[in-house]
């Protein structure tokens, strides 16, 4: 009796179990295209008709844009003045830098000349008491005989720039001068008697 109950409870407990089958494709048939939700007779996908709405700006918002456009001009003219400084400044700190390697490994007697050229600007200043012009001209003068000694070759082509800059502002300084006392000085009566207003 035991084995006859064995036997029927193996098919029995079989039958409970729930299996997946799984058809395999033809290999001729053509692959199924996948179908979209609107062909689906029971699915209706509605028209999207989509509209933007801007939203209404706060107080904050219009506070903050009124004072970026009031301050926009400024903030235009430090943008153009930054990118016009930024090369000029970055040429002077290599130029910095440039000077305090050069200080850093200055040839033999440099120190020397330089107390020298700045011993003679210190006299040239002590001779120029009491006059305004003297003090523009006496330092730098006396700068610059000290330095010519020492500096010959540097010495030469500077002088020729400065001798060149020098007569050009004294030329045109003179017309300038010319024009003021032509136009002060001058009698009414001979601008109209001149040949060249008949």
């Amino acid at each position: 009796m035991f084995k006859v109950i064995q036997r029927s409870v193996g098919p029995a407990s079989l039958s409970l179990l729930t299996l997946k089958v799984y058809a395999a494709p033809k290999k001729d048939s053509p692959p199924p295209h996948p179908m979209k939700i609107d062909e689906l007779s029971l699915y209706s996908a509605p028209v999207g008709q989509s509209k933007y709405v801007e939203e209404p700006r706060t107080q904050l918002e219009e506070s903050i844009s009124q004072l970026r456009h009031y301050f926009e001009p400024y903030t235009r003219w430090c943008q153009e003045t930054y990118s016009q400084t930024k090369p000029k400044i970055q040429t002077l700190v290599q130029w910095g830098l440039d000077s305090y390697e050069y200080l850093q490994n200055a040839p033999p007697g440099f120190f020397p000349r330089l107390g020298v050229i700045g011993f003679a600007g210190l006299v040239g200043l002590l001779l120029a008491r009491g006059s305004k012009v003297k003090k523009l001209v006496y330092p730098p003068g006396f700068m610059g005989l000290a330095a010519s000694i020492y500096y010959p070759q540097q010495a030469i082509p500077f002088v020729q720039v400065s001798g060149e800059k020098l007569y050009d502002w004294g030329l045109r300084r003179y017309i300038v001068v010319e024009d003021l006392w032509k136009g002060s000085f001058q009698k009414p009566g001979n601008v109209k008697n001149s040949p060249g207003n008949k």
